[in-house]
């Protein structure tokens, strides 16, 4: 259908690789009807070399539409081609990754953030990747990496992507990358967010589209974002550890419809017909360990939580079947949570995006060099 038929990305979910596959997109799409969903970073060559294979990397069911295919790279042959495959599948909007700090990417991959150091490839894929798909693309990155971290170098990055490529709309993970072999897990606690970047993005190219990512962790900080300005706000880890109270109040709180009168015991009973339609679609894959992951996220902070986890882990070891660990494990949690529709909770700071408004970097000049 394409990215304009569905509701403007004020909200999605980033894409994490081992974590938003289909089976969370899944359990997401059940909660919120409007999030914009991202699917793991897939490499080009992971694309290029599955042919044969192509639905376990690329298939998801219509309801989860928009959706965002992430895809990764620095073979321009690669990216062509991944682009041509994925095209049939009907992702809504195709992202280029620019941000994964992860050694296996950015260290022996040589692609993610490490590309921010070479915009002029980074402009040439964009070109290629929109050369051959018929829906927009976008660029996730980071706001610099390692002592290439100042507001002008990048500036420099996004006037030369969106200068020489069809590229709008950027995602931009407003923590700088550490390539000194620190793990990932670290490069989103260690570098300070540096939200003032993202703003004063906002202000020096007014014709572009960001969305914001990178430390924000609830719904009323999402729209304070908003507030501020922000075009979008993309959440991560905190969608996918506590899915009922993020993805639960988007669609009311960010895009103003009614509040849904949804249970989690009614998303269960949805994902369960879902889930044991996959195990082991594609002979051993998917393992049922797989397609019970994000669910456990679902009680997050509630009573019994943590025994539920337990027991289901267990049950993991004997259960073939999602209704069956369902059925063994869900009366540890008490029907009142079960069975009470999402409510609104207001948490989170609401005070940040307006201190970052206070500290914004001088604007950014072209340079002489850069228009010629």
């Amino acid at each position: 259908m394409g990215a304009e038929h569905y509701p403007p990305p004020w909200f999605s979910v980033a894409p994490m690789m081992e974590w938003t596959d289909n089976h969370y997109r899944t359990l997401a799409r059940l909660i919120s009807k409007k999030a914009w969903l991202y699917s793991e970073m897939l490499a080009a060559e992971t694309i290029v070399y599955q042919t044969g294979n192509l639905d376990r990397f690329l298939a998801y069911g219509p309801e989860q539409h928009p959706i965002v295919l992430q895809i990764g790279g620095n073979n321009l042959e690669n990216l062509a081609k991944a682009t041509q495959l994925a095209t049939p599948y009907g992702y809504d909007e195709i992202n280029f990754n620019c941000g994964c700090p992860s050694p296996r990417v950015a260290g022996h991959g040589c692609f993610g953030v490490r590309l921010m150091l070479d915009p002029k490839f980074v402009a040439e894929a964009m070109c290629i990747i929109a050369a051959n798909t018929n829906v927009p693309v976008s660029v996730k990155c980071r706001i610099g990496l390692d002592d290439h971290d100042s507001y002008n170098e990048l500036c420099d990055f996004i006037y030369k992507v969106s200068s020489q490529s069809p590229t709008r709309h950027f995602i931009i993970h407003s923590r700088k990358a550490l390539l000194n072999g620190i793990s990932p897990a670290d490069n989103r606690r260690i570098p300070p967010l540096k939200y003032e970047y993202y703003y004063a993005l906002l202000r020096d190219f007014p014709d572009l589209r960001f969305t914001i990512n990178g430390g924000i962790n609830s719904i009323d900080e999402v729209n304070a974002a908003r507030t501020e300005g922000a075009h979008g706000v993309m959440l991560g880890r905190a969608a996918y550890s506590n899915p009922w109270q993020t993805l639960g109040l988007v669609d009311s709180a960010v895009y103003g419809a009614p509040l849904r009168s949804i249970t989690r015991r009614q998303v269960l009973e949805q994902y369960q017909v879902y889930g044991d339609s996959v195990v082991r679609m594609y002979g051993l894959k998917p393992h049922i360990r797989d397609v019970v992951k994000p669910l456990l996220g679902l009680f997050h902070a509630e009573p019994r939580n943590v025994v539920w986890k337990r027991k289901v882990d267990a049950a993991l070891l004997r259960c073939t079947t999602i209704k069956s660990i369902l059925e063994e494990t869900l009366g540890e949690i008490p029907d009142r949570v079960l069975d009470s529709p999402l409510t609104e909770v207001p948490s989170g700071s609401t005070d940040t995006f307006i201190k970052a408004k206070s500290l914004l970097p001088p604007p950014y000049t072209v340079s002489e060099e850069e228009l010629l």
